[in-house]
């Protein structure tokens, strides 16, 4: 099964990067600045961006992004020039990104929870000249001398007495924009860095132009639908399931500051929103909402969702409360530019514990050690091709070359693919626990206890076994007090015995995550281990 019974566009097979034939879509825009402008020739007087009381068309967008790229050229910035972009979800974030698409410049988003020593090594890194921050951020950034190659700093700020942002609006809109090809880099993100340095993670034009004609062709999106922006921008999800998919179909992107259950559903029904992605836990936060039944959400119809599995009863109660809404499962990485797979909505009720089909271009298989495809069924590591998978990682050959075989991205995710093309992901390799020869993976168990009605969310990792070399042990957190063995009971009910977390800790905090939202299962091991 594949994605050729929906209205997705042909493709045809193109050279990419040297050493790599893909699938891409033949009809299509050159650059991400292309995109946009033709997303305001189709729609110039649409809603193209909303944040608080601001509210801008295409045409003014592009006004707008123009000004701002003419504030670039006054700073001497030129084509390939890192702008690095330290911003919360606010409404200049998606314009000084357009402008840096308008200049051919590469802009490198940061996470505003990121701290001095992360910023300044991603900084030091890339080697951007310019950085524009929140001006709330000010003592959170490196000391001059700690980033030689950051000639200058703006500050944005809803105060103009804060904000130097008006070197940037005060101009007139730059002409003709910057020639850049397709394969240039467009955007430098930096990986969660769980296991080391961050890299920096090269997408290039037609990487973006390629994910956001999937998301637009697979979830049918029009210049009719209407976003919110719920989760951060400068995460892969929120630049490209949210922003640049909102480009490619012209529709209308609403942002918010940050994600709080009541405001998020008050916000969609006012806006009569249609599309979002979020992780699952968002959107039970939205279900857990006292007045959540007077809220009309009838226009929503897609709701996007990955990370982590979704709750039956989740799913169950959205659709008793929202029957026109689809739920896809939309499974991918920063490698890969975001989505690898997503599940028709149709389906996801039929298929809950699979991420869904490779999207329409994309191949995925699942290697054994031996660097062999695994015959179908068999759970190995996935390795991901496609025309969204980026070209490697900034000024880093040696983890390039450990990463990337024959455009293949070797995703450390062991999962498996069946013989109708669905594709399940298990655990990634090193959170998999080996108790006494028998693998466990945590994703499963964790899956289960998502089912149960006390809790949040979980992670599941190992604990040190002088017997049977590690043991499962859980880390729960649980919206009302619930009794471990009353988990464990539930888990028994669901699980092979050998499954079932042994040990546990329940908590009413979140777990703790980097500055991409991954939980830090490290941190976690460490906090078990005392070490």
């Amino acid at each position: 099964m594949d994605w050729s019974q929906h209205a997705v566009p042909p493709m045809r097979l193109e050279s990419r990067f040297g050493d790599r034939v893909v699938p891409a879509f033949p009809e299509r825009p050159g650059s991400v600045w292309a995109m946009i402008a033709e997303a305001c020739a189709r729609n110039p007087d649409g809603e193209a961006l909303i944040c608080g009381n601001v509210r801008l068309s295409w045409r003014q967008v592009v006004d707008r992004a123009a000004r701002i790229a003419a504030g670039f050229r006054k700073l001497g910035l030129k084509r390939g020039d890192r702008v690095a972009i330290l911003l919360g979800n606010r409404i200049e974030f998606p314009l000084v990104l357009f402008a840096a698409a308008h200049e051919g410049l590469v802009t490198v988003l940061l996470s505003t929870r990121q701290q001095k020593p992360e910023i300044a090594y991603v900084l030091t890194d890339c080697g951007a000249k310019i950085l524009i921050h929140e001006a709330a951020l000010a003592d959170r950034l490196p000391e001059a001398r700690d980033v030689p190659d950051v000639v200058d700093r703006i500050a944005i700020d809803d105060d103009p007495q804060r904000s130097r942002f008006a070197v940037f609006t005060d101009n007139a809109p730059a002409p003709a924009p910057v020639d850049v090809a397709e394969e240039d880099t467009a955007m430098i993100l930096y990986t969660s860095g769980t296991t080391g340095k961050p890299k920096g993670a090269m997408l290039a034009h037609c990487n973006i132009i390629h994910s956001s004609m999937v998301f637009v062709s697979c979830l049918e999106l029009t210049a009719a639908d209407r976003s919110i922006a719920a989760v951060p921008l400068g995460h892969v999800t929120g630049v490209v399931a949210n922003i640049t998919t909102m480009i490619r179909c012209a529709g209308t992107l609403i942002i918010m500051p940050e994600f709080k259950a009541a405001d998020y559903l008050k916000l969609a029904a006012r806006e009569r929103v249609t599309y979002t992605v979020m992780v699952p836990a968002m959107y039970n936060l939205c279900l857990l909402q006292p007045d959540f039944d007077s809220y009309d959400l009838s226009s929503w119809r897609i709701g996007g969702f990955g990370g982590a599995p979704m709750p039956v009863a989740t799913i169950e109660k959205l659709k008793a409360t929202i029957p026109g809404l689809k739920l896809m499962n939309c499974y991918g990485s920063t490698e890969t530019t975001s989505p690898s797979t997503i599940m028709p909505g149709a389906l996801t009720e039929s298929y809950i514990d699979s991420v869904g089909l490779p999207c329409p271009g994309a191949r995925i298989v699942a290697m054994g050690a031996d660097g062999r495809e695994l015959p179908r069924g068999e759970i190995g590591e996935l390795w991901i091709q496609s025309a969204s998978v980026i070209k490697g990682y900034w000024s880093n050959p040696k983890a390039t070359a450990e990463s990337f075989t024959s455009g293949f991205w070797h995703s450390g995710d062991l999962g498996s693919i069946d013989a109708d093309g669905f594709v399940r992901v298990f655990d990634r390799q090193k959170d998999m626990i080996n108790r006494g020869g028998l693998k466990i993976y945590s994703a499963e168990v964790e899956s289960v206890l998502a089912g149960h009605p006390a809790v949040v969310e979980s992670a599941i990792i190992a604990k040190p076994c002088p017997v049977l070399g590690e043991r499962v042990h859980a880390v729960v957190v649980t919206r009302v007090p619930v009794a471990g063995d009353d988990l464990r009971a539930w888990c028994a009910e669901r699980l092979s015995d050998y499954k079932v977390p042994e040990t546990m800790a329940i908590t009413a905090e979140p777990l703790p995550r980097n500055a991409n939202g991954k939980v830090l299962k490290r941190q976690l091991r460490e906090q078990l281990t005392g070490t």
